[in-house]
């Protein structure tokens, strides 16, 4: 894992320049730094070495030294695809895994991202044809931003990196703003700044002569099935492309472990792992002193079976110091308050391995999150509604009337969410399942400049553009669609490569590979949702693999006691902040919406620790970015 960067400028670049980008990264690649310059381009890499710990320094050159590569990433496959180049006549100066990159550019161009398999982001710089080819990897596991400023063009594995750019301004994207307040995060291509723009996954960038072109390569595609006489079928090829998937991931020159939650997919990974290697696997987890937020129990259970060599961490709601620090590696407002044991868990990890597996991907691929039965329910109680005449007017302003009255009586909450799917469609209700502000929320808590400057800008068009995209699919897979293009990359894994990248180490996702993908997504949706039996296929797989009180556990998210932390251990804190006059001089939010937020909440009349995170993040993110 590294950071990469790079610049085309009108004059001469300077090596000072692209040391102050990389500098700002330092923690993404702490042990080596390289720097390519000619004349008016720039490309620069810090290196966290994994593979080829001698040889494997960036910027790379290609045989003739017309293609310069600069690589963040690891290319799973590297083994395969560098013997069918060598038999081609490629000759390789390294046994860095990033080098086939190069060989394959100089054959297919483009096309070469067809054959990679693995998480990266890359810059080659084509000297002959003076172009630059940027691209990331089909789901977004490795990060990409760039700018183009008064003729010049900037990229960088972060935002900060661009911060430093003198000619880069500060200027809020108040769009992007409200897709972070809908979100948690700030979807591809924005970002909080005007100035910078993401790299979105399956997507490459190609600058020539000052013009940029950027084209998708990849799509996730439910529509091609496969048909097996019987479940057992689909159980052994899921399980031997997952085996496969983790065992080219155990490749290293460093020491490796995994991160351990005690859920089906983390303890699937570990299981598998256990049967690849000839030594106790290394297995880390953190948990909480609150009991019902307290996973541990459940991964000394995995640990127990498989026999690793097991570490744990206490998470204590002494994070006042950590936050800032947090905000600070995040680059942009980001509100999923399980940032903060995710990164707990990796700086624990990093005193023992550089490398670490993880389950990220195991919900998206076979349907694990709660929304997805709750829609599936729900529509089949809208159908049932339309069939016997009771969604009409007179009961969908009854169920609103009702609904303002007890907006968080769940069973009020069904009927407003039948209202919804009656009046603006199944996609408006799942939108809904994404945010802690809904439309009616942002209506009270934006100010009326806020709301002038948005005008009629709706974020829910993100996911209205992504479930139309899907075509007529199965619910469940529009659903799946959504999250493996909003939720997966632009929360999740930001999440995981921050705090992986913030300690130096290298996190790996079996699922997430991408013929893991494919395969999964072309099983029949009822072999991921049966009934309310989520990740049905690979839990008929697992009986017997992993103990009983894994596989019959409630889903727990990997949250945080955020409710008791804020109505006592962090209730001051927050209110000197989200409460200061400074906060309330912005002029984008109303204060007395975030005071009757807070009153209720500390009250302990509603939950609303969710919205409460996403008001202290955004507010220490002005502070720790100076912005006014």
């Amino acid at each position: 894992m590294c950071a990469i960067l790079g610049m085309i400028k009108i004059k001469k670049v300077s090596k000072e320049e692209l040391k102050r980008i990389a500098d700002v990264m330092n923690y993404r690649g702490p042990d080596e730094e390289g720097y390519f310059i000619e004349e008016n381009i720039g490309l620069g890499h810090k290196r966290l070495s994994i593979i080829d710990l001698q040889t494997g320094k960036q910027p790379l050159f290609n045989e003739d030294g017309n293609l310069v590569l600069v690589c963040n990433g690891e290319i799973y496959n590297f083994i395969e695809l560098k013997k069918k180049l060598e038999e081609k006549g490629h000759v390789f100066k390294t046994k860095s895994d990033s080098e086939v990159i190069l060989h394959l550019y100089e054959d297919k161009k483009e096309k070469c991202l067809d054959d990679l398999r693995g998480m990266f982001a890359f810059g080659i710089w084509d000297r002959k044809n003076k172009t630059l080819f940027l691209a990331r990897d089909r789901i977004g596991k490795k990060p990409l931003v760039y700018a183009i400023k008064n003729g010049n063009f900037y990229f960088s594995s972060e935002l900060k990196g661009l911060l430093e750019v003198p000619e880069i301004e500060k200027e809020i994207d108040y769009f992007a703003l409200d897709d972070f307040f809908t979100y948690q995060a700030i979807p591809s291509p924005k970002t909080i700044f005007k100035d910078i723009r993401k790299l979105p996954p399956a997507h490459y960038l190609l600058w020539k002569n000052g013009e940029i072109k950027i084209e998708r390569y990849w799509e996730i595609d439910f529509t091609k099935k496969i048909y097996f006489k019987d479940e057992n079928e689909y159980k052994e090829v899921l399980w031997e492309k997952l085996k496969e998937a983790t065992k080219i991931r155990l490749i290293s020159d460093v020491p490796l472990g995994a991160f351990l939650s005690g859920g089906i997919d983390s303890s699937t990974v570990v299981g598998i792992m256990s049967e690849l290697v000839n030594q106790p696997v290394k297995t880390f987890s953190v948990g909480f002193d609150i009991e019902s937020f307290n996973e541990l129990k459940y991964a000394k259970i995995v640990a127990k079976k498989f026999n690793t060599e097991h570490y744990e961490f206490i998470v204590k709601p002494d994070i006042i110091e950590i936050l800032p620090k947090l905000v600070w590696y995040y680059n942009e407002p980001f509100g999923d308050s399980s940032m903060i044991p995710t990164y707990y868990v990796a700086q624990q990890t990093s005193k023992y391995v550089k490398v670490a597996l993880n389950g990220d991907g195991g919900d998206e691929n076979f349907a694990g999150y709660p929304r997805y039965y709750q829609t599936k329910i729900l529509e089949k109680l809208y159908i049932i509604s339309k069939r016997t005449g009771l969604l009409n007017k007179k009961t969908k302003k009854l169920f609103e009337k009702l609904y303002q009255k007890r907006p968080y009586f769940f069973p009020i909450r069904v009927l407003k969410w039948l209202q919804e799917a009656d009046n603006n469609g199944f996609c408006y209700a799942y939108s809904r399942r994404l945010t802690s502000f809904s439309p009616e929320w942002k209506n009270k808590l934006y100010s009326k400049e806020f709301k002038n400057i948005l005008k009629s800008y709706d974020s829910f068009k993100i996911t209205e553009n992504l479930w139309e995209k899907a075509g007529n699919i199965d619910l469940l897979e529009k659903m799946m669609f959504c999250d493996f293009n909003l939720y997966l990359p632009e929360v999740l894994l930001v999440k995981m490569d921050i705090a992986c990248m913030a300690n130096s180490i290298e996190g790996r996702s079996p699922f997430l590979d991408i013929k893991f993908i494919e395969l999964i997504a072309s099983f029949p949706p009822n072999l991921k949702l049966n009934g309310q039996k989520t990740k049905y296929i690979l839990k008929e797989k697992l009986n017997g693999f992993l103990p009983d009180e894994i596989l019959k556990r409630k889903k727990m998210g990997f949250g945080v006691p955020l409710r008791k932390w804020f109505q006592n251990e962090l209730k001051g804190y927050l209110k000197e902040l989200i409460l200061s006059d400074n906060f309330r001089k912005v002029g984008l939010l109303e204060y007395k919406t975030v005071e009757n937020i807070f009153k209720e909440h500390i009250d302990g009349k509603v939950d609303h620790s969710s919205r409460l995170f996403l008001l202290l993040t955004f507010e220490l993110w002005r502070k720790v970015y100076k912005i006014s």
